[in-house]
């Protein structure tokens, strides 16, 4: 299950690191704010080699952030982790699109010779 939110950075944690069977890991973990009528606070994680990605946001910055949330039992208590895979600032990519200087400006009077609606 692959989820997105954005939000603005306003926390980055310490980094943690440790020895596994599989061998040494390394998790930091952030908290972003959403802009929702009632905003929300999420404490996400990133795992490996994309703790260095995180490295080059900034508090403050609105990002995107591409997750899965995981649950587990230990104990006979369950532990839910928000892992995500891919951070990207929010204004990267978007789709709107901005006038150049060399398009034509565009014209939205019209004579009423030129008109041809009905009404």
């Amino acid at each position: 299950m692959a989820l997105e939110v954005t939000g603005k950075l306003i926390k980055i944690l310490n980094s943690q690191s440790g020895t596994g069977a599989k061998g040494t890991w390394v998790k930091q973990e952030f908290v972003i704010e959403t802009a929702d009528q009632y905003p929300k606070k999420i404490c996400c994680s990133v795992w490996g080699d994309k703790v260095e990605s995180l490295k080059n946001l900034n508090i403050g910055d609105q990002i995107k952030v591409s997750f899965n949330i995981e649950s587990r039992e230990y104990n006979e208590r369950w532990y839910t982790d928000v892992r995500a895979w891919k951070l990207e600032l929010a204004g990267k990519g978007s789709s709107s699109k901005e006038k150049t200087p060399d398009e034509p400006p565009m014209n939205f009077e019209s004579s009423p010779e030129e008109d041809d609606l009905p009404f």
